[in-house]
């Protein structure tokens, strides 16, 4: 299988390296800034190719980020024989670019819901239109341990807005609201938050803001934190409970 990774970041070295090992791909890497292809191409085994390459390549595998996907499948979803794929975060969008740019391949949305560097993991899977090369793909992610699950574009990108959008912004609220204490004044749930802070806090930036724009959720977890600073104590004791 000759595959194309289209974007040269952490996730797309994660999803050549994972066909390199469990589908014995040959890979080739392109990227906007073509010496980040050449370092992806050095450090995962492969060619790096231009952005601009005229090459054909049986599978095309778009992993950028999510601002910029359909754009990006709509640029080389066209240089797929057997099968397109994205890995950028979001599905309903991509999958809908794929199906205008590629109708005749096979078509496959994948969300790894894991850092690389944490892998592996659980990653939701919209197959739009199968094959043996999404079978093959599939196979090999799979195969490195994963635990793949199929869903829809509608269920996935709601459960976002909560499972990251909403989970992120109360993290985040809590690191912008808390006051540096001493270690040990912290409590189980406080220390646990903490934690939860440098995890969100040590990834990249520009991930997380992407995140933020593409789904709902932070507005609504505004909503709640205020409401729960607005309740009186028969309120608040009437939110716990429910929420217990």
């Amino acid at each position: 299988m000759n595959c194309l990774v289209v974007g040269a970041g952490s996730m797309g070295r994660w999803f050549g390296r994972t066909l390199r090992d469990h589908a014995d791909a040959t890979l080739a890497f392109t990227d906007l800034d073509a010496d980040a292809a050449r370092r992806a191409a050095d450090a995962v085994g492969g060619r790096a190719v231009p952005s601009d390459t005229a090459d054909r390549f049986d599978v095309v595998c778009v992993a950028v980020p999510m601002p910029v996907a359909e754009e990006a499948i709509g640029e080389y979803a066209p240089s797929a024989t057997d099968a397109v794929l994205d890995v950028t975060g979001s599905m309903a969008g991509p999958l809908a670019a794929m199906e205008t740019a590629a109708p005749d391949v096979g078509r496959a949305s994948l969300h790894p819901l894991f850092a690389p560097e944490n892998a592996p993991g659980n990653v939701a899977v919209v197959t739009d239109a199968g094959g043996d090369a999404v079978d093959v793909v599939l196979g090999a992610i799979a195969a490195a341990g994963n635990e793949t699950f199929e869903t829809t574009a509608a269920e996935h990108d709601e459960a976002m807005e909560t499972v990251q959008a909403g989970a992120h912004a109360a993290v985040l609220a809590y690191a912008m609201a808390a006051d540096d204490v001493p270690d040990r004044f912290h409590t189980p749930v406080s220390g646990g938050l903490a934690d939860l802070v440098g995890q969100v806090t040590g990834g990249d930036a520009h991930v997380y803001a992407d995140i933020q724009e593409t789904f709902e959720g932070a507005d609504s977890v505004a909503e709640a934190a205020r409401e729960i600073a607005d309740a009186d104590a028969e309120t608040f004791t009437a939110l716990y409970e429910d929420l217990s």
